[in-house]
């Protein structure tokens, strides 16, 4: 097929050996790996590619054909288009409910995935809604203890903390953290995720000493537990920053900026979403500190790789285009300022 030809001339040598006599196979498994690494583009044509494939010899409702459109309305969700993630996961959804039933760990998963994407959408509701539904059936058919339902325990939480609803937040990371050291132990990567949030909640409270605590402790264990350059383990150096920046301590914010962008680019790649946010952040704190110049250059940096990652319509991209402008703006730029923000006005405007 001519676009898997095309992919495959980016592809490093070390996966070559991962292609089989079955396109469609051949095709998701370097769609998965492309989604990992951020590639969502190339991900879309390699999965569409195995599920034309999937549907033909398996069949629509066959596991395999199944995990193909979940794994689609995960990249649609990575890519910010929301409404299209919703619509691929209601498909798998429909067609999970019908061939392994309303309570199978795959529809729930998809309940969860779903409820995910309302939270991305500040549908907070109708996400609690949805976690709500994935949860019950979770206790119902895994336990209580479950890394599945805790992980949707999790799930609730992030939400209560976006309502502000801080004390319910922790409330609900508490149970999340005891389940996930109950049943997997204290240095499990899951238990440090809920560790990491809690102290996500302390700093959105302004408590940052306590954050910086719940943050350092969290660190430790992903750096014992999954390495330094892990992208979980950066997350949380990341994370530090951001509290650092927000205690006036911009200096600091930007040694921890340096820190994580030097593992995620070593790691997941210049261009990945989680590179790019980093860099975006460094561009915050230079702007924090009066070194417009540089926080331009950051800024202009961060938007020509989300541009050319995730697209200009995904939310991230927007954001940094809006701060963009908002810089020019502020420093006499005047015609930049309008350019930039002559784009992001084009973007809100309906298309035909």
């Amino acid at each position: 097929m001519p676009h898997i030809n095309a992919v495959m001339k980016h592809i490093p040598p070390e996966y070559l050996a991962l292609r089989t006599t079955k396109i469609g196979h051949e095709a998701c498994t370097l769609g998965d790996m492309f989604s990992r690494h951020g590639r969502y583009k190339q991900a879309v044509e390699l999965y569409e590619c195995a599920l034309a494939d999937s549907e033909k010899a398996l069949g629509v409702d066959h596991p395999d054909t199944l995990t193909i459109v979940h794994n689609m309305a995960s990249v649609f969700d990575s890519q910010g288009q929301y409404e299209k993630a919703l619509e691929w996961y209601g498909r798998a959804l429909a067609r999970y409910e019908k061939t392994l039933g309303a309570d199978h760990p795959d529809t729930l998963t998809t309940v969860h995935n779903m409820a995910l994407v309302f939270d991305k959408q500040g549908q907070y509701e109708k996400a609690l809604e949805w976690y709500g539904r994935a949860l019950t059936g979770k206790e119902q058919g895994l336990g209580v203890d479950h890394p599945e339902t805790l992980k949707t325990v999790q799930g609730m939480a992030i939400i209560f903390d976006k309502q502000g609803q801080y004390a319910k937040a922790l409330e609900w990371y508490g149970r999340a953290l005891a389940g996930t050291e109950k049943a997997l132990g204290v240095d499990h990567p899951h238990t440090l995720s809920a560790v990491n949030c809690m102290a996500v909640v302390f700093h959105h409270q302004g408590q940052y000493a306590k954050a910086l605590e719940w943050h350092e402790r969290a660190l430790a264990g992903r750096e014992k537990a999954l390495g330094v350059d892990h992208p979980h383990t950066l997350s949380t150096v990341q994370s530090m920053a951001s509290v650092f920046d927000n205690q006036g301590q911009h200096e600091k914010a930007l040694e921890w900026y340096k820190r994580a962008l030097a593992g995620y680019e070593k790691t997941l790649g210049v261009d990945h979403p989680h590179t790019l946010t980093t860099v975006h952040n460094m561009a915050f704190v230079c702007d924090n500190q009066g070194q417009y110049e540089k926080a331009l250059e950051w800024f202009e940096r961060a938007l020509a790789g989300r541009e050319k990652a995730l697209g200009i319509d995904h939310p991230h991209t927007q954001n940094t285009l809006r701060s963009l402008a908002d810089l020019h703006q502020r420093t006499g730029q005047t015609k930049q300022a309008q350019s930039l923000q002559a784009r992001s006005d084009a973007l809100k405007t309906p298309r035909n």
